[in-house]
């Protein structure tokens, strides 16, 4: 079940890229970003900032967030170009979960460094322009998408809810976001999340051991288990997308597990929806 054993203070940010048939990811405490081809071919790049999350542009460059901006980032070379400031003027926060939207946009939610509360948004970049979204949240988190690109999906994980909103035609929100899903009383913790081709939302459960999958009413179907305590963020790859991958975490275990803070794959038996691609002109 072990997809890659270099293990990760904190994994987030997975992310299949179709075109290079790897698996791209993150270590935001320990700066550093990751890709592994199926072929078995292993990259790695550090940064002097702590980075999260990454949307595709093309084949050779990604827009990756940092604490302080979201750059454009050459996967040939390594170099970066910013491209707008994100919270820059907040030196108490950084980037944490995000992903990019059918439209063509990049979703992006920040976190206190010590998750204060209520110190984290969610932010949209489209075409050049960077706005909040939605303020005062604690631990952001789930970005992800329905197939018809009709809602968006965000959570706090430190509320154990998942809250839906509906888009307009250009990907902005049409409306206020609804609670959705409320994992409370079973003392859940809603991670990172990706939707599958039947609107079956997957989310890592930071704490439980792994990736639970709901329905599309938000009802609770099956679950895959990992082989670590803090599974992070899902991601759908492999060449029909059937495939599961799952960061993990070392954060927060006075007694990690060999396991722990490694990338894992499973069978998911439904295929995921293709990385959407970041419009950046």
């Amino acid at each position: 079940m072990i997809f890659d054993d270099r293990q990760c203070a904190l994994g987030e940010g997975a992310l299949w890229h179709s075109d290079r048939d790897a698996l791209i990811w993150f270590d935001i405490l320990g700066r550093r970003m990751f890709m592994r081809a199926l072929d078995s071919d292993r990259q790695e790049w550090r940064f002097d900032d702590h980075v999260s999350a990454a949307g595709i542009v093309d084949r050779d460059r990604l827009l990756v967030a940092s604490s302080r901006a979201l750059s454009l980032f050459d996967l040939r070379d390594g170099t970066s170009q910013e491209l707008v400031p994100l919270e820059a003027d907040k030196p108490v926060t950084r980037s944490n979960d995000g992903r990019a939207d059918p439209q063509g946009g990049f979703w992006i939610g920040t976190i206190g460094l010590s998750a204060e509360e209520g110190a984290g948004s969610i932010w949209r970049y489209h075409k050049g322009e960077i706005r909040r979204l939605f303020p005062d949240i604690t631990i952001t988190n789930a970005i992800c998408f329905t197939p018809d690109g009709r809602m968006a999906h965000f959570a706090d994980t430190a509320r154990s809810t998942v809250w839906r909103v509906a888009l307009d035609a250009d990907g902005w929100p049409a409306g206020d976001p609804q609670p959705w899903l409320d994992l409370s009383a079973e003392g859940l913790n809603p991670d990172g999340a990706v939707i599958d081709t039947q609107g079956g939302f997957w989310t890592a459960q930071w704490g439980a051991s792994r990736v639970a999958r709901y329905d599309a009413e938000g009802r609770f179907d099956r679950a895959i288990d990992m082989p670590a305590r803090h599974v992070s963020c899902p991601a759908f790859g492999g060449p029909d997308l059937t495939t599961l991958f799952a960061t993990s975490a070392l954060q927060g275990l006075d007694d990690p597990a060999p396991e722990d803070g490694c990338v894992f794959h499973a069978p998911a038996g439904i295929a995921g929806q293709p990385e959407y691609r970041v419009l950046i002109d």
